[in-house]
């Protein structure tokens, strides 16, 4: 005899495969999210059917719940109990189509072809209105957070991914493929994405950066008082390094900025470091196949501007563990560039890689968790809302939360 009894009822509302997804839409809302989301986008054209916010709200539970289409939103739109305890009826496929065409405007793509220089095929269009709207709604997100945090440091890490697509419309990429390849700007004490740029595949990294990297210090809240950056060598140009270093930029916050980016290896810049004396390198860690050295080597651009301090360089030297078949061991060098000097050249190299713990895993859960990297439209700018909405799901603090246990958990296996 069983200590309880069975009860069927014909009611499919009183359970639900997804009782987690109203509290990520709670989180948005008490975090004013949702609410920004109606105020800002202006999508909705009627007074019936869902809002701007409800519409928002879907994707953010299709892609939290390991959807990677619109379609899937069907299977959430079928369960009555998550219904329930959401109290609404979620938007349909093709709501949901109508909602990411508003944000794509085929004039930005042809202004922005229009502007090309001869010769140039790669191009950046303008961003239409709700899609500049749906960027500070994640702004304001990303400040809330690090308000109410009370954070006073921010390291903002720089990097651009790409995600491949099979669309006709997709550009072909420098991996061999065809895609797109985003630019994003990560807050790191805020656990936060603060700014993106979505682009076509044919678009090198090193495009244009440091429009990207000037919205990113200017979304900072007020509370910031310190200030730093880290990028690969996508950022190694001199318009970035000149903007960077200069104490009274234009078109950005004064004051220092620490930053660390990975130089490009030029011809002088490697007889540098090859010239480096054997006594000056320092051993920083012993790899399975290499043993990792490190030192100041002096060394200045040829473009830099005289009257300006010269930057520091930090050399990096891989020596092999092992002799090649030729009877040879093996030695490459790479360089970081930065105006900091507060940190000896060990530390500066731990920092300036920490950005691998930080950005690129923002750019693994994204693509490969949230549905980020699988486009639904053959529209620029319905892809470029979907990537955003992406990272609106990463941003909410209860799914970064998840996520983030997730993270921990499956590195302790591995160490184990």
């Amino acid at each position: 005899m069983l200590p309880y009894s069975v009860e069927v009822v014909d009611d499919d509302a009183a359970v639900t495969a997804y009782a987690g997804l109203p509290l990520i839409v709670e989180t948005m809302r008490k975090l004013g999210v949702s609410a920004q989301l109606d105020k800002q986008l202006g999508i909705r054209q009627r007074n019936n059917g869902t809002t701007d916010s409800q519409k928002a709200e879907g994707v953010v539970l299709l892609m939290a719940s390991g959807g990677t289409c619109l379609s899937d939103i069907e299977k959430l739109r079928a369960d009555k109990g998550l219904e329930r305890l959401l109290d609404y009826r979620l938007p349909s496929e093709q709501a949901l189509w109508n909602f990411f065409n508003a944000f794509h405007d085929d004039a930005l793509v042809e202004e922005a072809r229009d502007r090309l220089r001869p010769g140039d095929i790669a191009y950046i269009p303008s961003e239409k209105g709700p899609l500049r709207a749906l960027g500070r709604v994640n702004v304001a997100l990303a400040q809330a957070v690090a308000t109410r945090n009370g954070i006073t440091r921010a390291t903002l890490d720089h990097d651009a991914t790409v995600c491949e697509s099979h669309k006709r419309e997709a550009k072909a990429h420098y991996k061999d493929g065809r895609g797109y390849q985003p630019a994003v700007v990560y807050f790191v004490e805020a656990d936060q994405v603060i700014c993106d740029e979505f682009r076509d595949g044919n678009v090198p990294a090193g495009m244009e950066n440091l429009r990207l990297i000037q919205h990113g210090f200017a979304s900072l809240p007020s509370t910031i008082k310190e200030r730093f950056f880290r990028a690969d060598s996508a950022c190694y140009e001199q318009k970035v390094l000149r903007w960077l270093a200069d104490e009274e930029r234009e078109g950005g916050p004064a004051g220092f900025i620490g930053f660390s980016i990975s130089a490009d290896m030029t011809k002088e810049l490697t007889e540098a470091c090859a010239a480096i004396a054997e006594s000056s390198w320092t051993r920083l860690e012993d790899r399975a196949r290499e043993t990792v050295f490190t030192a100041d080597v002096e060394f200045v651009s040829g473009t830099w501007p005289k009257h300006a301090l010269p930057l520091r360089y930090v050399a990096v030297k891989f020596v092999g563990t092992q002799l090649d078949l030729e009877g040879n061991v093996s030695v490459k060098h790479l360089a970081v560039v930065s105006n900091r000097r507060d940190l000896t050249p060990a530390e500066l190299l731990r920092w300036h890689w920490a950005k691998a713990g930080t950005i690129e895993h923002v750019h693994d859960v994204v693509k490969n968790e949230l549905g980020g990297g699988t486009f639904p439209s053959g529209k620029f700018g319905a892809n470029a809302a979907w990537f955003r909405f992406a990272l609106l799901t990463l941003r909410d603090p209860l799914v970064r939360s998840l996520h983030t246990a997730n993270t921990r958990e499956s590195m302790r296996w591995s160490v184990c």
